[in-house]
Formats: structure tokens, C-alpha cells, sequence
């Protein structure tokens, strides 16, 4: 998402309470012995299990281990001039009202993925971290919560150079998040990214950890191959990520809202640099997925964004697994 558009968002924060206990009061004397108190037989109990992390959902690609890893949410405007841009207001309107969706504002969710792959862990993008845009700023108490710690991070993969996936690279200090994980993206992406002035800072501290590849390379055979999709950014990339029979498309920005994206995938998109070039790769990797019934991670739909579409009149739906 660009720089100059989204930085008329807000944040959230949170609040907690406590509990007292009371003791026991003793009981009455007795002119009858107390019998003696037999000795335990059983084990203490066990303390409780935690409870599950609602910013964790832990899934399995074939052998692979994954995890959706919630990093914050986005809220955009319903005003026409970020998404459906040129249609009318009771279109727009008519099209989320009939999936349960408000007309007033657009929620986008933002979750990177996190996969094992034997001795490696991979990271598809980062996050938005503290931009102002987003409230955001949860993956790295997601990452923790899945038993990942930053320094564990062998492998980055980046969609594409825009602050909600690129946010979480640095750390408030300016200093690398994941220190110890090369960094892909396509030598398109890189070099938009370079040329960006806003940028200077993460493309100084990225520089040594970068690892570029050409638009379509199996990056990790057998594991992970990028697939192009025109139009988002001059090297937008999705991944493929395999096990076995298995696959899961990673689609980055692809496709941002679940209902807009997907039901009208040729309604103009303001974050998209060439809007034609990306409405056309948008549909045409939704036919794929629809045709071929693909496993879809979608970074920016409800948490945890996985799930499939099905064709359906003159767009597509959206299918989220159970």
C-alpha cells in the first residue's frame, strides 16, 4: 500500500483487572482425637494448559508445520477512492451489505506466514510494524507465541516493498528485526525499492541480507517458487509453498478485501501502480485458483486469510476454511 495514501488510520490499545482470594476459616475444637490424615496417593495435578492464541493458527501444508501469525488490521475508508474507484457508491454498497460487511469503512487484516521447512523457517512478509496507516505491530508476540524466535528466522520472503509488508524488517532502533534470515524478493521489486527516497533507512540496513531472484524462480526447490502477478508493484510476487501433493498460493496484495477483490476483480484499485495490468493478473490467478480448487493464504482477508474461491456470476466468492 502506498506511503502518501494511508496515514489517515488509527490505533488501539488494551486493559486488564485482577482478582483477590479469601482463606479458609478452621474448625471448632473437639474433645475427640482428630484421626490421622493419610498420606497423598495421587500426583499434584497438573497445572493447566494454556490457552490457545488468538493471533496464532497453527496448519499443515503436506508435512510442512505452518502458522498464520496476526500482526494487526487496516481500516480503509469506504469513499470511493481507495477501493472501486469510478463505481457507484450503491454498487459498492449492495455488493458488501450482501456479504454481512458495514458500507462505512473496509477492514483488511494483516497476517505474514510463518513455515518450517526441516532446519529452515520461513517468513512471507513482515508486517506493518508501527506505521502509522495500521494498527499493528503484533508479529513479533505472534512469532514468540508460535515458538519462533526473530533470531530463528532463516528466510524472508517479501511480496513486495510497501510499509504493511516491509514494516516489520526493523526494529525502532533501525537495526535488522531477523538478523539472521536472507531476504527474497524479485530483482524488479529491489530495484523499485532502491529508487524509493522514503526507503533509504530499510534499503541501507536490507543491503547485506538481500538475495533477489528473477520473477518466477523456485527460490527453495521442492519448497517454495515465486509466482508473478503484473501490476501490484513493478516485481509483486506471490509463492507457491509445497509438500508432497500439497500446495498453498501465498498471494500477497493480490487481492486486498475478501468481498470488493474477489466478487469484482476489475474494480480499479488506488494502491495498484498499473491498475489495468494488475485487475487482469487479479482475475486471472482467481480463475486459476477457482479452476484448479488451490489453497489460498490471503494476507490481507479475516484472520487467518486461508481458504478458496469458487467461481460465481461475474466474479468469484470467497471460501474460508473451517
Amino acid at each position: 500500500m502506498t506511503r502518501t495514501h494511508l496515514s489517515l488510520l488509527i490505533a488501539a490499545s488494551l486493559a486488564g483487572a485482577m482478582l483477590a482470594g479469601c482463606s479458609k476459616p478452621q474448625p471448632a475444637a473437639s474433645d475427640t482425637p482428630a484421626p490421622v490424615a493419610a498420606a497423598p496417593t495421587t500426583a499434584p495435578q497438573a497445572a493447566a494448559p494454556q490457552a490457545a492464541n488468538p493471533d496464532v493458527l497453527r496448519f499443515k501444508i503436506g508435512a510442512l508445520d505452518a502458522a498464520a501469525l496476526k500482526d494487526g488490521d487496516i481500516d480503509a475508508p469506504n469513499d470511493g477512492k481507495t477501493f472501486a474507484i469510478g463505481q457507484p457508491a450503491e454498487a459498492v454498497n449492495a455488493l458488501l451489505s450482501a456479504a454481512g460487511q458495514p458500507t462505512d469503512v473496509l477492514h483488511l487484516s494483516i497476517q505474514p506466514l510463518l513455515v518450517r521447512s526441516g532446519d529452515r523457517v520461513l517468513l512471507f512478509d513482515t508486517g506493518a510494524a508501527d506505521a502509522s496507516f495500521a494498527r499493528a505491530g503484533r508479529l513479533p508476540a505472534s512469532l514468540r507465541a508460535a515458538g519462533v524466535e526473530p533470531s530463528q528466522v532463516t528466510d524472508i520472503f517479501l511480496s513486495h516493498q510497501h510499509p504493511d509488508h516491509t514494516g516489520g524488517l526493523l526494529t525502532k532502533e533501525g537495526k535488522l528485526a531477523f538478523p539472521n534470515a536472507s531476504i527474497h524478493l524479485s530483482a524488479p521489486e529491489w530495484e523499485s525499492l532502491k529508487k524509493d527516497r522514503d526507503s533509504a533507512k530499510l534499503v541501507a540496513a536490507m543491503t547485506p541480507k538481500v538475495a533477489t531472484f528473477q520473477p518466477g524462480a523456485a527460490i527453495v526447490p521442492g519448497v517454495v517458487t515465486a509466482v508473478a502477478v503484473d501490476g501490484h508493484t513493478p516485481g509483486h510476487s506471490a509463492y507457491e509453498i509445497a509438500s508432497g501433493d500439497q500446495r498453498l498460493l501465498y498471494i500477497g496484495d493480490t487481492a486486498h478485501h475478501f468481498v470488493i477483490s474477489v466478487q469484482r476483480p476489475e474494480w480499479t484499485v488506488q494502491y495498484d501502480m498499473n491498475a489495468p495490468l494488475a485487475q487482469a493478473s487479479r482475475r486471472a490467478l482467481l480463475q486459476r485458483a477457482a479452476d484448479g480448487n488451490l489453497r489460498l493464504y490471503a494476507v490481507h482477508f479475516p484472520f487467518p486469510g486461508l481458504g478458496h474461491v469458487k467461481a460465481q456470476g461475474e466474479g468469484f466468492v470467497w471460501v474460508p476454511e473451517n
